[in-house]
């Protein structure tokens, strides 16, 4: 069993950042791939990015590619989000999960509770 918490949303201007971050507990958080998807009001769960337990391979989305960067600590059994250049259109909740590497929701066995990103123009 993995429980995720994410933190870090908030209210941003345009072209701004933020970092999310997604806590893990459990002793197996290593062995699991990470992702990152997001929903806006009214649209479906999207992917946004992925990464192997290792770390050493990651995937995006290409709406956010080149802006997005994920990344993991292990040994803080975290994963993080770093979001620059953020766009209106960014705007949705965004939730953490632990899985299969993979852009599928479907593929994701665990999430968290989601965290509240919202871009100003």
């Amino acid at each position: 069993q993995v429980q995720l918490v994410e933190s870090g949303g908030g209210l941003v201007q345009a072209g701004g950042s933020l970092r999310l971050s997604c806590a893990a507990s459990g002793r197996t958080f290593r062995r699991y791939a990470m992702g990152w998807f997001r929903q806006a009001p009214g649209k479906e769960r999207e992917f946004v990015a992925a990464i192997t337990w290792s770390g050493g391979t990651t995937t995006y989305a290409d709406s956010v590619k080149g802006r997005f960067t994920i990344s993991r600590d292990n040994a803080k059994n975290t994963v993080y989000v770093q979001m620059n250049s953020l766009k209106p259109e960014d705007t949705a909740v965004y939730y953490c999960a632990a899985g299969r590497y993979s852009g599928s929701y479907s593929d994701y066995d665990y999430w968290g509770q989601g965290t509240q990103v919202t871009v100003s123009s």
